[in-house]
């Protein structure tokens, strides 16, 4: 990645992929994709109790230095999800309200930055969703090049440029283009599980029985007593 550069078109999901997956949750989508894509628990929201889904649009910057997100802006289409991410650790605040304004005025649904982010009431105020690792009010420059919807490393995980990113209150989640298809229909079978869950749960069923774990207490030695004073 010696050759640093602003790729203007990339492929994204079709809207109605976008829309399907907006009815779900990152948690489920996370599970029902093989628990992988889940980005780190250092990621945290803003605002609380929002929901984002649609297609990445990358940002690689060095650490302290944020010329390329303002790249970014120019190629950002409504509906995208600029994820931003660093060569070398950052908390500086590399987005504050001025950006913010900037991405909403180009219809851009969130934000998710392995990075730091300042003018955070403002930003609450605007009602622009971020999810970041910190919050800080140090200062970047902008005067080194780097890389726009290129792949990028975001918290632990590989995102790429057309990538699906789901974010709510429990976390980031990224669903690669190429596994749309599978990742949807299994989310929507887990969807489907659960409901019967509930179900059961209301009808006072038990999970150590409709999960069948009663063998699995009984092989890890687990014994039950009536009351503490008989444990020995």
């Amino acid at each position: 990645m010696t050759q640093k550069y602003v790729v203007r078109h990339i492929a994204r999901p079709e809207a109605s992929v976008v829309e399907e997956f907006s009815k779900l949750d990152v948690s489920t989508v996370y599970e029902a994709q093989g628990k992988v894509g889940l980005l780190g628990p250092d990621l945290k929201p803003i605002i609380d109790d929002v929901m984002i889904c649609g297609p990445a649009v990358t940002a690689v910057c060095y650490a302290g230095d944020n010329l390329m997100i303002h790249a970014a802006i120019e190629v950002c289409q409504p509906g995208d999800i600029l994820v931003v991410t660093t060569l070398g650790d950052s908390v500086a605040g590399m987005i504050g309200e001025l950006i913010v304004s900037a991405l909403i005025r180009r219809g851009v649904k969130g934000l998710i930055i392995d990075a730091g982010i300042r003018d955070v009431t403002r930003i609450r105020e605007l009602g622009f969703p971020v999810w970041s690792k910190a919050v800080y009010s140090q200062g970047t420059t902008k005067s080194r090049g780097g890389w726009v919807n290129s792949p990028a490393v975001c918290s632990g995980q590989t995102v790429n440029p057309g990538d699906l990113i789901m974010a709510d209150s429990d976390g980031v989640v990224v669903v690669r283009r190429e596994d749309l298809s599978f990742a949807l229909d299994a989310s929507k079978k887990r969807v489907a599980k659960e409901e019967v869950t509930k179900s059961k749960i209301a009808a006072g069923e038990l999970s150590l029985d409709f999960y069948g774990l009663r063998p699995v207490l009984d092989q890890e030695g687990v014994v039950y007593f009536d009351t503490y004073d008989d444990v020995k």
